[in-house]
């Protein structure tokens, strides 16, 4: 379902556009407005989508507060949708756990882990499905094949048995789609995450099909910000190529953020290269000499996953800061007393830029998607942009960050160019099962020595629960992009030498 528009998608963006445009017009602590955003988004008295126009309406309101940072409230509640939105007003506010929520109403109950015969069956002479069934579950009444619930075991025999295709395995797409196991069922059959497990990698929404899956955003927030006399600069992840459509080119991106207010753009491709030559650094002193292996920082999905996992293992993850934090501090050393948006692909960094240690570096996080709400409610047409110097500064390699691979890539680059006699052996995966394979085989010492990237998203940052681009459309975008770059490698930024003061304003908190 990635890659194509459909009306979840829609309802989404609406959603974030009612938001953004709710926050630009607020004055007075007067939050009214609240209340028709509803009818604006599911108008008229007839259902489009579900069952009930009303029950459209009350998941657009729980779609509203969650946009706005607000806890859901159960169908039992009953409340204003506007109940504790002035806690929105203030800017410093950030969000409150769970990040990952399940509008329970909106959920579908979908079956999950159940083996079916579909229509398609054609009661054939072999009955290979009977055959290879382990525990005898399957049976044939009518010329038809049918299945014992109760005996079978799931194990899918019968599913890779049959030539027409006609018995099919059923999971919930949410559950399908989380690399932790973090989703089952409550006691009346709808999805319900445990937050011990889940790492916030946003699997779960971009994969739910009724839309009943949602994070919370910073839009209200970060518009109320950027209305103050406090200049906001937007740090923009490697991701964005392309994110926002063809006529958002890269020389018009600073202009198009100018235009929601912001007081400028920096690359976070430039943080990567800051974090590149940290965890090259890292490598070439640590491994195999301190640590087995050492695995990549900048994905806080795949880094809370294996500290969660593989607490033991803790120390072999990189304690190098993440680009995004870097081109914060960049940000905040060159303009002191400004605010920072950090504007990417990611649900994940949300929970990382609230820690502790963090929150002073990086104010907000905004997904693309919530982004394109904030362009809609502005009605900024990308074709009517001045085209500004491009961001520039960062390597190719540090663009590459967004892209399964890039990472290792980047840090063998700079090792190479800085230690050419240290030998670095690489292993990557992409997705959080895949990655708990990793770390598993890694524990088991196949991984020794090696250098190895976890990205949560199947295919890297590109394809993020905030991205609006199809992935393998964002992936050449992203390669072309780097093309584009003034110089290859993180040893030729022309941040370098500011590393090492990032670092000491590191060790002072």
């Amino acid at each position: 379902m990635r890659g194509v528009y459909t009306s979840v998608n829609d309802i989404r963006k609406r959603v974030y556009a009612e938001v953004a445009r709710l926050s630009y017009d607020y004055q007075d602590g007067d939050l009214s407005q609240m209340e028709q955003i509803p009818y604006r988004i599911i108008p008229g008295e007839v259902s489009t989508y579900r069952e009930s126009v009303f029950l459209e309406r009350a998941i657009v309101k729980e779609r509203m507060r969650l946009a706005m940072g607000l806890p859901l409230r159960a169908a039992s509640e009953h409340a204003p949708v506007s109940e504790g939105a002035l806690e929105c007003v203030r800017p410093e506010k950030y969000y409150q756990p769970p990040l990952i929520n399940i509008i329970k109403f909106a959920c579908h109950k979908c079956p999950d882990n159940v083996v079916k015969v579909t229509d398609a069956c054609q009661g054939c002479l072999a009955h290979p499905c009977k055959e290879v069934c382990p525990k005898k579950a399957v049976s044939f009444e009518n010329g038809k094949s049918v299945i014992n619930q109760e005996k079978c075991i799931k194990c899918g025999k019968c599913v890779s048995a049959c030539a027409y295709g006609a018995v099919v395995k059923l999971e919930r797409p949410c559950a399908r789609a989380c690399g932790m196991d973090a989703i089952g069922s409550d006691e009346f059959g709808r999805a319900d995450i445990d937050q011990e497990k889940c790492v916030s990698c946003g699997m779960c929404l971009a994969n739910c099909p009724f839309g009943a899956i949602a994070d919370k955003a910073q839009i209200f927030q970060t518009i109320q910000a950027i209305k103050s006399d406090t200049p906001v600069y937007a740090a923009i992840a490697p991701a964005v190529t392309g994110q926002f459509g063809p006529k958002m080119t890269p020389d018009k991106i600073r202009s198009a953020f100018q235009a929601l207010g912001f007081t400028d753009v920096v690359e976070v491709a430039i943080g990567a290269d800051l974090c590149t030559m940290e965890e090259a650094r890292d490598f070439v002193e640590e491994v195999p000499e301190k640590l087995p292996f050492m695995a990549t920082s900048c994905c806080p999905a795949w880094s809370m996953m294996a500290k969660k996992l593989f607490p033991e293992y803790s120390e072999c993850i990189s304690m190098a800061l993440t680009p995004m934090v870097l081109t914060g501090r960049l940000i905040k050393k060159q303009h002191p007393g400004c605010k920072v948006a950090f504007i990417g692909p990611c649900a994940a960094k949300k929970l990382e830029a609230g820690r502790r240690t963090i929150r002073s570096d990086i104010d907000f996080v905004l997904t693309f998607e919530e982004v394109m709400g904030m362009f809609e409610a502005k009605k900024i047409n990308f074709t009517k942009l001045e085209e500004q110097h491009s961001m520039h500064g960062a390597s190719a390699d540090g663009r590459g960050f967004a892209v399964s691979g890039g990472v290792a890539e980047a840090v063998v680059n700079c090792i190479k160019e800085l230690y050419a006699e240290k030998e670095v052996k690489v292993e990557n995966a992409e997705g959080l099962a895949n990655c708990r394979k990793l770390l598993t085989m890694a524990k088991a010492g196949k991984y020794n020595g090696y250098l190895l990237e976890g990205m949560a998203c199947p295919g890297g940052c590109v394809a993020g629960a905030g991205t609006i681009q199809p992935i393998a459309k964002s992936t050449a975008a992203v390669k072309l992009r780097k093309k584009t770059s003034t110089h290859a490698h993180a040893t030729q930024s022309n941040y370098k030498d500011l590393l090492k003061q990032l670092e000491e304003i590191d060790k002072s908190i």
